[in-house]
């Protein structure tokens, strides 16, 4: 058997993710199509793929596409924009000393939120879950603050489409409530969670703005023993300013050019 081994719709892949992943804003069927010389049938078909397998992410509102979280999941890829970890763990660090609670950055990954990092609470008794583990879209407080972060319909139909999951005795399953709640959690900059995910247990979430508009999330977790109101109250407001440093200091930081060929 003689030449090199051919894989043709490998090779489209990894040209769209390049092209993806040098656009700020996106890119859509029609610009990748005609700027690779590809059908719109075919660049489609592949797009599929990329986005069923989290390379990819589409925003519903733009029709576009900018790279997803399962390249995150596989490490530094060539063409991340920023290290989150790097930036995130002083503050996390800082806001886990100050509450006591365990402290967590995950992003969107189809229908589950992947954990980027962690640092787990200083005390005896505490929550925690490794680099990499998925949970719920739809978990606690992280689901509302994502759900927060889309348009009212688009919301709607999520919550229409996949149901809500009751995880404990405590969890919102009234789709009209919940909605409020997302509401609240859009006005307010966080969401809650007082044993709507796991018995016994709080929780408050923020979002993070990336670059390239990608949204993450950062949320404390402690036992709710633990976590009596006042010290709810203290991680909801620090939390909050957690999410505001690092969104601050990810604005410092310039937007990460590909290598030229």
């Amino acid at each position: 058997m003689s030449g090199k081994y051919q894989a043709p719709s490998v090779r489209k892949a990894f040209l769209m993710l390049r092209l993806v992943s040098k656009a700020e804003t996106g890119l859509g069927i029609s610009y990748l199509a005609n700027h690779l010389e590809m059908s719109k049938g075919t660049v489609h078909g592949i797009i599929g793929a990329l986005v069923e397998t989290g390379a990819l992410i589409r925003d519903p509102s733009s029709k576009k596409y900018t790279l997803g979280p399962t390249l995150f999941e596989l490490g530094k890829s060539a063409y991340s924009e920023l290290d989150l970890r790097e930036i995130a763990r002083p503050v996390m660090k800082a806001l886990m000393q100050r509450t006591g609670a365990s402290v967590f950055v995950g992003i969107p990954n189809g229908r589950r939120v992947s954990i980027l990092d962690v640092i787990e609470s200083d005390q005896n008794l505490k929550i925690t879950a490794p680099r990499g583990t998925t949970i719920p879209f739809l978990a606690g407080a992280i689901g509302k603050v994502f759900l927060a972060s889309m348009d009212s319909t688009e919301a709607a139909c999520i919550i229409k489409e996949n149901g809500l999951p009751k995880f404990t005795d405590h969890t919102i399953t009234d789709p009209d409530e919940y909605l409020r709640q997302i509401q609240l959690t859009r006005k307010n900059g966080y969401g809650l969670d007082d044993e709507e995910y796991i018995a016994g247990v709080r929780a408050a979430a923020a979002p993070i703005l990336g670059k390239r508009s990608t949204l993450y999330a950062i949320w404390g977790v402690g036992f709710k023993s633990a976590l009596d109101d006042e010290r709810m109250a203290e991680l909801t407001t620090g939390i909050r300013e957690a999410a505001g440093e690092i969104n601050a200091l990810i604005k410092e930081q310039p937007l990460f050019t590909p290598p030229t060929a």
